[in-house]
Order: structure tokens, then C-alpha cells, then sequence
């Protein structure tokens, strides 16, 4: 016997210091007492957000002014499947209070959650939250360029990227291989001195890879990947460029995924660009945070956002002038 199927959208309602709403499921509905993300059932004909806001309306008593989509995730329950449309609540009317007489908590996601049990599909979200939103890729490409760039990298980091990925294929093929460890423990150590994480590329020697915070996979490389070899607080994103290569990263349980190009850029001049319409229909089928990469710049973090984008991926536009 198949279990029902469940279209919900819930709502992260965050306040510009990131503090998180949670509100505690009553004694009269089922799993009573566990702690879960404000939403309900999507009703027929309506879009997501439009579920959301009205969800929100009749449960909290505030009025959605600002949200986007997020991340869509199923989780199986053991009396039903739940497709949950996760959406960033950033701007509402009104105070938040129980209308169907659950208590509320606002909590900080970066921390240990001061409140529980968490329903099991709370809990991907609420790790999801402690990825940062910008990921600078470098692109050092010679030993000459190595001191200018970590400068530019502690200002990068200084305005708030929190995510970096060491990738250097150009430096690796120029002839100064031998220079190319000492310039990712470089960048490692900028990293760790100012609370970023730091990716290695999959380009570059498996040795090195233990040394990194996690490791960014090139789509060629996902079959070979062993994940049970690391840390469970390893990170593991995945370059996607399309629908097949995306169920490889789901396969692989990726921590995220980095999808593209979606605008024109110069490092790829010869292949046309995605749009922001295939980057949505992808994302949407994610199941896990999207980056976007291709022409992205903190200028173009909002419409990747609007687009259900995490965040953005960037090799220059992330870089201070």
C-alpha cells in the first residue's frame, strides 16, 4: 500500500541578525511536542510562496512581505511521504505569535538548537543554514600572483565570504607544480585565521584533501569519491552543469551543489549560458542548497536567490577591486 503523498511549504523566517523561528507542533496534531518550521499543505492552484504566506497568515498572524524559494526536500515518513518547499521568510508585517496555541522560540541555526525534539525534515534545513551564501573560487595561476592575491583574499574574507574553494588547474599546468602545495596551505591558513572554511578542488592530489575543510568535485570525479572516508563535518560540493550530472550529486548525498554557468563569463567564452529559468527548474529538483556560478557578483546574489539559488559562486566577483 503506497503512503500519501504531501505538498507542504514551510517558511525559515529569519531576522536580519539570522536569529530562526521555530514553533512547537500542539497536543491535538500528530507528532505533538516536536519543534518544526512554520507552514502547511499547498492547497490546489496555489503556488508555493502564495501557500506559504497564507499559512503563515493563519498560523503566526503576520503578513509575508519578502520571501523566496529555498530548497525543495522529501522526507518519508513512516505514515506518509512530505515534499517540503523550503522558502526564506526575510520580510513580514506584524509579530509572530501562536495562534493555534504552540509556543514559538527564536533560535540561533549557527549554535546548538536550544529547543527540541526537531521533526526529522527540520533538521537538513537547519544544517543547511550554517552554509554560507558566498563561495569564492580561486584563480592565483602563478607563483607571482600569490602574496597580491592573499591580500585580496583577507578582504574578500573581511566582507563576509565565508566559503572558499582552492582551484588551481592553470598553476598546476604552467610548469611550477612543485610550488602549487605551498600556495593551497597558504590559502588554508588565511582561511582558518579568519573563521572561513576552505574546499580543495578534485583537481588537485587526493593526499592534499584531508587537509581541506571538505572537497569540491569536478562532475567527472563523483563515481570515484569515497564519502565514508572523512569526517561526517567533511563538506563535499559537486560542480553540476546539467539534469544527469545533478542525480549524480543527489546519488552521492552531496552537501551542496554548485550549478552553471548561468550567465555569460569570460572563463567560459565559447559555451552559451543557462539562463535564469534552466537554473531554477534545476535547483528546484536539487534536494540541497544551489550556488550559482557563471557571471555572479554580490550584485547578482538577489535575482539568484529569487531563483531559488542558496547563494553565488564566483571567481572574480567575489574579489574586492
Amino acid at each position: 500500500m503506497s503512503k500519501p503523498f504531501i505538498d507542504v511549504a514551510a517558511g525559515l523566517i529569519l531576522k536580519p541578525d539570522g536569529a530562526l523561528l521555530l514553533g512547537q507542533r500542539p497536543a491535538d496534531k500528530p507528532w505533538p511536542g516536536w519543534w518544526e518550521l512554520p507552514g502547511g499543505k499547498i492547497e490546489a492552484g496555489e503556488t508555493v510562496l502564495q501557500a506559504l504566506a497564507r499559512e503563515l497568515k493563519e498560523e503566526l498572524d503576520i503578513e509575508v512581505t519578502h520571501a523566496t524559494p529555498w530548497v525543495t526536500y522529501v522526507h518519508e515518513y513512516p505514515k506518509n511521504i512530505v515534499r517540503l518547499a523550503f522558502c526564506k521568510v526575510t520580510g513580514w508585517n506584524g509579530n509572530p505569535t501562536g495562534l493555534e496555541g504552540q509556543n514559538l522560540a527564536w533560535v540561533d541555526p549557527q549554535a546548538p538548537i536550544a529547543v527540541g525534539p526537531l521533526l526529522p525534515a527540520t533538521e537538513p534545513p537547519l544544517r543547511w543554514l550554517k552554509l554560507p551564501s558566498q563561495y569564492l573560487v580561486t584563480s592565483i595561476q602563478h607563483p607571482e600572483n600569490l602574496e597580491p592575491y592573499l591580500a585580496k583574499l583577507k578582504k574578500a574574507i573581511n566582507r563576509g565570504v565565508r566559503l572558499v574553494q582552492f582551484r588551481e588547474p592553470e598553476w598546476a599546468a604552467s610548469g611550477h607544480a612543485g610550488s602549487l602545495h605551498q600556495a593551497f596551505e597558504h590559502v588554508l591558513a588565511v582561511c582558518r585565521a579568519t573563521g572561513a572554511q576552505c574546499l580543495l578542488n578534485s583537481v588537485h592530489p587526493q593526499a592534499w584533501w584531508a587537509q581541506a575543510d571538505g572537497v569540491h568535485l569536478r562532475a567527472q570525479d563523483m563515481l570515484s569519491f569515497k564519502r565514508d572516508v572523512f569526517p561526517e563535518q567533511y563538506l563535499c560540493g559537486v560542480s553540476v552543469h546539467n539534469q544527469a550530472e545533478l542525480e549524480q550529486a543527489k546519488q552521492l548525498d552531496a552537501d551542496f551543489v554548485v550549478l552553471g554557468h548561468v550567465c555569460p563569463t569570460p572563463s567560459h567564452p565559447l559555451e552559451s549560458a543557462m539562463g535564469w529559468a534552466e537554473f531554477a527548474e534545476l535547483a528546484g529538483q536539487a534536494g540541497r542548497p544551489v550556488f550559482a556560478i557563471g557571471g555572479q557578483s554580490a550584485q547578482t546574489m538577489a535575482i539568484a536567490q529569487e531563483h531559488g539559488a542558496h547563494g553565488i559562486a564566483a571567481i572574480r566577483g567575489l574579489l574586492p577591486e
